[in-house]
């Protein structure tokens, strides 16, 4: 009898094909998505959208209340890693540095940001890189940063000449710290101060630094839903978003251009010996690039003095006022403040950055303040380039990372009463804001932390230790201390500080 098997064979090729493809899908299923980070459930298109609020620090701190320290949500379609505790910030910011240093592409921060020519937007690689470079060896070392100790003093000795010369009326202090950190930053990256922004073009008004750099930063605490849902790129053009940031780029654009040019035309004329400011450092840099061949780009000297204009400006005077408002907020620190100024004072009657090393409790206080107020709460967001495992869970190339620098500041396991405004835990911690300590990191770390840190010290310490110094503060008469946020990428006191200052004898 003959009997062939081809038949046979034949009718069970489809399964065996099936088994193939089970096969392959369960192998790259279990290599992928192996253990993904827990995840609020989220909802058809705009995933965990729904869920952020006005207040992201806040929004996203409550989530990792129910869902860990590290959670993964969507925005959109895309994944959005959330660490909220100090190991998690770790992991990403120092065990796993190199993989989450890349930043995400954002249609806005194009806008605003040379089209990410920065040192603070720019994906991460060689241009970045230089940019660095500049910016740390170049802008902001230890050398160029004391070396600008006199405008520092100079400018926070105005400040204090400001509010004596206010008598018994209120004092717009919120206004007045904006002012200072504003023409010290004016000094040194532009040589002198500047009150208003160029309008770029006939019929535009001049505007005022405060009203531009406060249009720009309410710009980048947009979330622009184009960046996770393409085809809805068309809500930010109709509803004016792109516009006006195209118009803020511009009007800074026209300016630094305007700054640049200044510079340029005094160093054809030959200006004579002068103290370099930023301006001068960049163009020379400019110079030599171009000589040896590969010329930097006037975009990137423009969006260098912007880093150092944006930053040095609105974080610092945030910092600052936050902690004159959690001062007068609890006025026994206030006064134990006051103490230590007044008492390294004695024989002196002027504070200069001398004095600083002295106040171990000032100090204490500005970390206290940075503790419960980062500037910019979320820090600014990262991006993995790899596959790579953070606390066990599988996190995927690609995806954004968020790190919410108010939410490890709230932490309980790393923080006694972390909802205590107590400058004391500082007095015996070697605990700092520099980027070492995870537990504190309202700067970020790592690679991409900020390296204007010293600088923004600098300022706020000196400032503190004046107003210490030369006042005693009140609110006024019926008016109770409002600590409302405002919105914003950075993080104000959504109302001003007013108050009453008297001169103190001492």
């Amino acid at each position: 009898m003959h009997f062939s098997l081809h038949p046979f064979i034949f009718s069970l090729l489809p399964l065996f094909l099936f088994l193939v493809f089970l096969l392959k899908w369960l192998s790259t299923t279990t290599t992928t998505t192996t253990r993904p980070p827990p995840s609020p459930p989220k909802l058809p298109i705009i995933g965990n959208l729904h869920q952020i609020g006005p207040f992201a620090h806040r929004s996203l701190h409550s989530l990792s209340q129910t869902h860990g320290p590290l959670m993964l949500l969507h925005f959109a379609s895309a994944p959005v890693l959330v660490a909220s505790s100090a190991a998690a910030a770790r992991e990403i910011m120092k065990t796993h540095d190199l993989i989450f240093s890349n930043r995400p592409k954002s249609t806005i921060m194009g806008k605003l940001f040379y089209a990410y020519k920065d040192a603070v937007t720019s994906p991460y690689g060689e241009y970045w890189r230089q940019m660095k470079s500049i910016f740390v060896l170049q802008l902001l070392s230890n050398k160029r940063i004391q070396s600008f100790r006199h405008v520092r003093e100079e400018e926070t000795s105005n400040m204090m000449e400001k509010i004596r010369s206010t008598g018994s009326d209120a004092v717009n202090l919120s206004e007045l710290i904006v002012e200072l950190t504003g023409d010290v930053v004016c000094r040194v990256a532009l040589g002198r101060k500047y009150g208003t922004v160029g309008g770029g073009g006939e019929g535009r008004r001049r505007r005022g630094f405060k009203e531009v750099l406060g249009e720009f930063d309410e710009l980048l605490g947009v979330l622009d839903i184009g960046d996770f849902v393409p085809w809805l790129k068309w809500v930010n053009r109709v509803n004016g978003v792109y516009g006006r940031a195209e118009r803020v780029a511009k009007e800074l654009d026209d300016f630094f251009e305007s700054v640049v040019e200044e510079h340029a035309d005094r160093d054809r004329k030959g200006g004579g010996e002068r103290e370099q400011d930023f301006v001068d450092v960049l163009l020379e840099i400019q110079r030599e690039s171009a000589a040896a061949g590969n010329p930097l780009h006037s975009d990137s000297v423009k969006a260098l003095i912007l880093n150092a204009f944006a930053a040095g400006t609105d974080t610092t005077s945030t910092a600052l006022e936050w902690a004159m408002t959690e001062l007068l907020k609890h006025p026994q620190v206030m006064k134990k403040l006051q103490a230590e100024v007044r008492g390294i004072a004695q024989t002196n009657q002027r504070i200069t950055e001398d004095d600083l090393d002295q106040m171990p409790y000032l100090k204490a206080v500005i970390k206290e303040t940075l503790r419960l107020h980062p500037p910019i709460p979320l820090l600014v967001p990262r991006e993995s380039t790899k596959d790579v495992q953070v606390m066990g869970y599988d996190i995927a190339a690609g995806t954004r990372v968020i790190v919410n620098a108010w939410s490890i500041g709230q932490d309980p396991s790393s923080w006694d009463e972390p909802e205590e405004f107590r400058p004391e835990r500082f007095l015996n911690s070697s605990i700092d804001f520099r980027g070492h300590d995870f537990e504190l990191i309202p700067f970020g770390a790592g690679r991409r932390g900020c390296p204007g840190i010293q600088f923004g010290a600098a300022v706020n310490e000196l400032a503190l230790a004046k107003l210490a110094h030369k006042f005693d503060f009140a609110l006024l008469d019926g008016v109770d201390l409002d600590v409302s946020e405002g919105a914003g990428v950075t993080i104000h006191k959504k109302f001003p500080l007013l108050v009453v200052a008297t001169p103190c004898s001492c």
